[in-house]
C-alpha cells in the first residue's frame, strides 16, 4: 500500500515539476536568441549608415578600419556588397568564399528585401550566424551590408541557464520525493500501527492498542473504533476465561469426591466388579486430564500440549468400549474396526476429547440397529482416526458448513444437541496441528476422520 501511495503522489508531482522546468528553459532559451538577435539588428542598423557613406563616396576606406576594429574588438564580422554582390569592404579576408545559404542572403538583399531572421540557437547549434541588410539611398539599393557572428556565446549562456533549471529540477524532485514519502509515512502510521496491534492480538496479547494522536483525522477515527472494539474483545474473553476458570475449578471437587467415592465403593465389591471399577477410574483421569486441559486453556489462552507415543488402534478401541453402553440404550451398535497398532506421536488428551466429540454425534444421529464404526489407520504422510455412521447423512452444501459453531441439520429434528460437536474437535485438532475432515459417502451416512500430522513412532 505504501509503494502505491507513493507512485499516486509522486507520478504528478514529479510530472509537474517537469512541466514547469521544461516551459522555463523554453522561456530563458527563447529570451537569449532574442537578445542575440535584437544585437545583431543594432549592429546592421549601425553599420547600414556608414556603408551607405562609404558607397555614396566611392570609397571604402571610410569603413574599412572600422570594420576591422569591429572584429578584433567583438569578434563579429562586417562584410559591405556593393550592387554587384562583389566585396566592398570586410574585415574578413575570406568573405570572397561565402557560403551558398549567406550567398542565397546577400542575393535577397541586393534585390531590396531584408533576409530572415535566423534559425533558433540550440546547444548543439554549430558555426555562425549571419543577417543582411540591403543600402538604400534614395529608394534605391545600392548594396549591402552582412554580420556575422559566432552563435558560441549565446550557446554557452543556454547551456548555463539549462544546467541551473536542470540543478533546481533535480533538488525539486529529491525536495518532493521526500515530502511525498514523509507524506505517505504520515497517512500509514496509524494503519501500519493498526496491522501490529492485531497481530499481537492475535498472539494473545488482548491489552494492544494503538496511540490516537497521528495520522489524518478519518483514519484517527478508524483506530478510536479499532481501541473500542479491542475492549470489548478483551472484556469478553476475560469473561470466558474466568467461566472456563471457575468451572473447571468448580468441576475438580467433585470429580475427585466421586473418585474417592469410586475407592471406597471398590473395597466392598467382589471380583467380578474389578473390571468395570477400572474402567471407571480410567475415565475419571482422563475427565481430571481435560480439566487441567481447560484450566491451562483459561489460564494462559492456549493448552499445554504433552506428546506422547500413542498407540491410535488401542486408544480407539478403549474409547468403543466407554461409549458401548450409551450406544446399546440406544439400540446401536458401536465397534473398532482397526486391524493393528498405529503408533503416533500426540497428545493423548486432545486426540481423545475430539474422539469423543465426534462419537457422540455419530451415536446421537444414527437411526436404532444401525453399527458405527470407529477405526484407525496410517498413510504415508498422515495418521486417521475414523468414525463411520450410517445415518440420515449430509449434502455436499451442508457438508461444508458441519464445522461451523451451533449449526444444525434441518433434518436432526428433536434430537437434543447444540451444534458445537464437531467444531469442538475442529479446534481441538487445530491446536496439535491436526484436521478435521467430513464427508458424505454415496452410501449414505457420514464419515469423519481425525487427521493427525505425521508424526509417528515406528
Amino acid at each position: 500500500m505504501r509503494r502505491r501511495l507513493i507512485v499516486v503522489f509522486l507520478v504528478p508531482l514529479v510530472a509537474i515539476l517537469l512541466s514547469l522546468g521544461g516551459a522555463a528553459a523554453w522561456s530563458a532559451t527563447r529570451s537569449i536568441q532574442q537578445s542575440y538577435y535584437t544585437e545583431q539588428l543594432g549592429d546592421l542598423g549601425y553599420f547600414s549608415t556608414s556603408a551607405r557613406q562609404a558607397l555614396r563616396s566611392g570609397s571604402p576606406t571610410v569603413i574599412d578600419a572600422e570594420v576591422e576594429r569591429f572584429e578584433q574588438v567583438y569578434g563579429i564580422d562586417v562584410v559591405v556588397f556593393d550592387l554587384a554582390g562583389s566585396v566592398w569592404a570586410a574585415g574578413n579576408r575570406d568573405a570572397e568564399v561565402l557560403p551558398d545559404e549567406d550567398a542565397a542572403r546577400v542575393r535577397l538583399a541586393l534585390s531590396g528585401r531584408r533576409a530572415d531572421a535566423p534559425e533558433p540557437v540550440f546547444p548543439w547549434t554549430a558555426g555562425d550566424s549571419s543577417l543582411v541588410e540591403p543600402i538604400f539611398d534614395d529608394g534605391d539599393v545600392i548594396g549591402a551590408v552582412m554580420v556575422s557572428a559566432d552563435v558560441e556565446a549565446p550557446r554557452t549562456e543556454i547551456l548555463r541557464q539549462l544546467l541551473i533549471l536542470t540543478i533546481v529540477a533535480i533538488v525539486s524532485v529529491g525536495l518532493g520525493v521526500l515530502l511525498v514519502f514523509q507524506l505517505a509515512r504520515w497517512v500509514l502510521s496509524p494503519v501500519r500501527r493498526l496491522d501490529e496491534a492485531m497481530v499481537a492480538i492475535e498472539r494473545g496479547e488482548m491489552d494492544a492498542r494503538v496511540a490516537e494522536d497521528t495520522g489524518p483525522p478519518e483514519l484517527r477515527r478508524m483506530t478510536r473504533v479499532f481501541n473500542g472494539m479491542a475492549d470489548e474483545i478483551e472484556k469478553v474473553m476475560t469473561r470466558q476465561q474466568e467461566f472456563a476458570l471457575n468451572a473447571s475449578h468448580e468441576l475438580r471437587n467433585p470429580l475427585n469426591a466421586l473418585l474417592l467415592r469410586v475407592e471406597h465403593l471398590s473395597t466392598g465389591l467382589d471380583a467380578d466388579w474389578q473390571d468395570d471399577v477400572e474402567e471407571t477410574r480410567e475415565e475419571g483421569r482422563r475427565m481430571a486430564r481435560i480439566l487441567e486441559t481447560l484450566l491451562g486453556l483459561a489460564r494462559g489462552g492456549r493448552a499445554d500440549t504433552t506428546i506422547s507415543a500413542v498407540d491410535l488402534a488401542a486408544l480407539a478401541a478403549r474409547r468403543v468400549e466407554a461409549w458401548r453402553d450409551v450406544a446399546a440404550q440406544r439400540s446401536i451398535l458401536i465397534r473398532s474396526t482397526a486391524a493393528g497398532p498405529v503408533m503416533s506421536a500426540t497428545d493423548r488428551t486432545i486426540v481423545e476429547s475430539a474422539l469423543d466429540a465426534v462419537i457422540d454425534n455419530a451415536v446421537k444421529y444414527s437411526p436404532s440397529d444401525s453399527v458405527v464404526e470407529v477405526g484407525a489407520s496410517r498413510t504415508d504422510e498422515v495418521c486417521l482416526l475414523t468414525v463411520r455412521d450410517h445415518g440420515p447423512g449430509l449434502t455436499r452444501e451442508q457438508v461444508a458448513l458441519a464445522t461451523d459453531r451451533f449449526w444444525r441439520s434441518d433434518d436432526t429434528g428433536e434430537a437434543p444437541g447444540s451444534g458445537l460437536g464437531l467444531a469442538i474437535a475442529t479446534d481441538l485438532l487445530d491446536s496439535i496441528g491436526g484436521e478435521l475432515r467430513v464427508e458424505s459417502p454415496d452410501a449414505g451416512g457420514l464419515l469423519v476422520s481425525l487427521v493427525l500430522p505425521d508424526g509417528a513412532v515406528r
